[in-house]
């Protein structure tokens, strides 16, 4: 005889990903607590590296779920993600819908390689139809460091705090040398405009970053405008 056990199986850490960030995030908790979260990030660490291997530069698109397929915004992201592949890229994205969709599109219909690492969340975050290969992430800060560690151009379309969190934090890090000098493609001179006039009136001019500290961001309006920036990057160019 078996008892109604036998044959089941217990989900493993990584399995067992819902939720877990706000809980870590929670406060304090005791060392056990802390170190079994240290084993789930190590985990979906590993998950990544295992499945992201490719033989190409990647540039990765960021911008808002929330446009729908007529907005001008996903037609420009799908001309991106074309004309990137048409140039040998691999593009990466955060594998959802809106302007994650239409670069993965783009990229898919030049016959490229389309990645995404989704995020798990309420809301929205569903992985798009248009992927090649996509990694679903519980923690934003572990899914963050995917998107930018296999790229060597990042390309920020119009988007909301998301975008704003990924744009600010891929600054930081290219102004403290932690990451090369990348390009940093601001797609939308229109939707920018008046943050790059910010940092100009405000931030310069008060002292807190300098011009020199900001010459990757590159400004654009045009899939022709981001590939042929995408090309100046370092790795590109060795």
């Amino acid at each position: 005889m078996t008892n109604g056990s036998e044959g089941k199986h217990e989900p493993s850490l990584l399995q067992q990903v819902e939720g877990t960030e706000k809980l870590f995030l929670a406060g304090r908790r005791n060392r056990a607590a802390d170190l079994e979260s240290a084993v789930r990030f190590f985990l979906e660490f590993l998950h990544g590296f295992e499945s992201f291997e490719f033989d190409r530069p990647c540039v990765t698109v960021f911008g808002s779920s929330r446009f729908p397929e007529g907005h001008r915004y996903y037609q420009l992201a799908r001309e991106i993600g074309h004309a990137l592949a048409s140039a040998g890229f691999a593009v990466m994205t955060g594998g959802g819908p809106g302007i994650m969709e239409a670069a993965n599109r783009g990229a898919r219909e030049a016959g490229g390689l389309s990645l995404g690492c989704n995020i798990r969340l309420p809301h929205e975050q569903k992985p798009n139809a248009y992927l090649d290969r996509f990694i679903p992430f519980e923690h934003f800060f572990v899914r963050k460091v995917m998107l930018v560690k296999y790229s060597c151009a990042f390309v920020v379309m119009p988007g909301g705090f998301g975008t704003l969190d990924e744009a600010f934090e891929l600054a930081t890090l290219e102004q403290n040398g932690k990451i090369e000098r990348f390009p940093l493609i601001a797609v939308g001179r229109d939707f920018w405009g008046e943050m790059v006039s910010f940092i100009d009136r405000t931030l310069m001019r008060e002292g807190t970053i300098t011009r020199e500290e900001l010459d990757f961001l590159r400004l654009a309006d045009t899939a022709e405008e981001v590939v042929r920036i995408a090309r100046e990057a370092p790795v590109v160019r060795r």
